[in-house]
């Protein structure tokens, strides 16, 4: 990840663009670190699992069982959603029923209403089409009273240009158009008494027509619907209404769906449960190995495996139990563990867990908290000896820590009236003693205190070369 001046930055993983969410997600399989907050998770009890499932390598059959679980649950709540209440499912069925068999009554369609408004327009001026009709067809070919008719002019006229056609040929193009006007007449008048004859006005078809157009308008107002849409409601009634009716026998099939998927997950809790026990009573011995290494050889670890329900992480209460003191029975940690005995088990459960993972990488944040003398001593040979099998960073503020690191790096602020910076400098022997001198006693660093700084980095030489031996 690359930070520019002005704040921005720029991830990349192998030379390639990567969002800072992959670049979180790929540290997790390269570094593990324990921050200053990792002690506190220690006392909640319920992350106690976690770690034993982890030292056991679990993660693959929880997440199996999780799974199952999961399926569990989401069958049940189907099969609660379908078991509604017997009365208000049969009243939502009468209801649907009613709805869709008064909607298919009604012969609904969506070009219906269109053609009935067309209708209604056309017979409502049926006098006027009549009369129309009826003149058009008198003058064109019957005649009003004495008054001759379109046709009877026409032929007249058409007769006296037949006589003198030939004379001209203008005469005999007047003809021609005369003789094809007439014949069009001749057509058009047929064809509209033809109209007139096949007209349908029935008296009672216009009430008809208005009655129809009623129900239609009842229908839209009612479901405030256009009829597409209410035909299209009628649809999912319909949907509805199969899937309460069939709702028993689906019910039943989930049930027996969901029988498989329990004894199913039953079997994978008691092996999860079986393998736990197991890797419980290794576990406790290798705790409480650690903590003898750390100064802690009165100290009984248990974990602590009770019954529990059903939950996504199986059927198991798991809580670690210490008795601080020979005699005493053991405890919950959040009740009887001091701020150092903390620091000193996670490291215990750090150093056991490392040979369980592929992380390369261990960053501790002060874990010395709470540790200082003995304690600190044994604590950062463990740190060493972890060391040998994993990259160690360790942010520490107790000279008997830090002299056991191969490396030390000081990290300090540098503050302008313009600006702050960290800079990060590898040290030397000298500048190594110098610091674990200044963390020992402070700004005041006498040439004494810089001979013990010297001499606990001989002294950190020689246990490395004894724990190497």
């Amino acid at each position: 990840r690359y930070l520019t001046p002005d704040g921005k930055s720029v991830c990349r993983v192998n030379g390639m663009m990567a969002t800072a969410g992959m670049i979180k997600e790929i540290s997790r399989l390269l570094v593990n670190i324990h921050g200053q907050h990792d002690n506190q998770a220690l006392l909640v009890y319920s992350n106690h699992i976690e770690y034993l499932d982890k030292y056991a390598k679990l993660e693959g059959q929880c997440k199996t069982y999780k799974e199952t679980y999961d399926k569990v649950k989401s069958i049940e709540k189907q099969i609660k959603a379908l078991m509604t209440d017997a009365q208000v499912k049969e009243r939502r069925i009468e209801m649907l029923t009613y709805e869709i068999n008064e909607i298919d009554e009604a012969k609904l369609s969506t070009d219906e209403f269109e053609q009935l408004i067309k209708r209604r327009e056309y017979l409502s001026a049926a006098n006027k089409i009549v009369t129309a009709l009826e003149e058009a067809r008198l003058s064109l070919y019957t005649g009003k009273e004495n008054q001759p008719s379109i046709h009877d002019v026409l032929s007249a006229v058409l007769s006296d240009f037949a006589a003198v056609a030939g004379y001209d040929e203008k005469l005999s193009n007047f003809y021609e158009t005369l003789n094809t006007i007439s014949i069009d007449l001749d057509d058009l008048t047929y064809q509209i008494t033809d109209y007139a004859d096949s007209a349908d006005f029935q008296p009672d078809e216009l009430e008809r027509i208005e009655e129809r157009l009623d129900v239609i308008n009842r229908f839209k107002r009612k479901y405030n619907a256009e009829i597409s849409q209410i035909l299209e409601y009628r649809d999912n009634c319909s949907n509805e209404l199969d899937g309460l009716v069939q709702s028993d026998e689906l019910i039943n099939k989930l049930k027996t769906e969901l029988n498989v998927y329990k004894e199913n997950l039953t079997n994978q809790a008691k092996d999860l449960t079986n393998q736990r026990k197991k890797a419980a009573s290794d576990l406790e011995q290798k705790i409480m190995t650690e903590l003898n290494e750390l100064d802690m050889a009165k100290v009984k670890f248990l974990v602590d495996i009770t019954p529990s329900d059903f939950t996504e992480k199986g059927v198991d209460n798991v809580e670690f139990l210490i008795s601080a003191n020979v005699g005493q029975p053991p405890r919950s940690l959040s009740k009887i563990a001091s701020g150092g005995e903390m620091s000193r088990i996670m490291l215990a459960i750090k150093s056991i867990l490392a040979d369980t993972d592929n992380v390369g990488s261990l960053i501790f944040d002060e874990i010395d908290t709470g540790i200082s003398g003995r304690a600190a001593s044994k604590a950062s040979q463990k740190l060493y000896c972890l060391s040998q099998k994993k990259q160690v960073i360790c942010i520490t503020h107790l000279a008997q820590i830090a002299c056991m690191a191969t490396n030390h790096y000081l990290i300090e602020k540098v503050s302008t009236q313009s600006d702050t910076k960290t800079k990060v400098k590898l040290l030397n022997r000298e500048e190594s003693a110098y610091e674990l001198a200044r963390i020992t006693v402070g700004t005041h660093i006498t040439e004494t205190a810089l001979e013990n700084a010297k001499e606990m980095l001989v002294m950190a030489d020689n246990t490395k070369f004894k724990k190497e031996g």
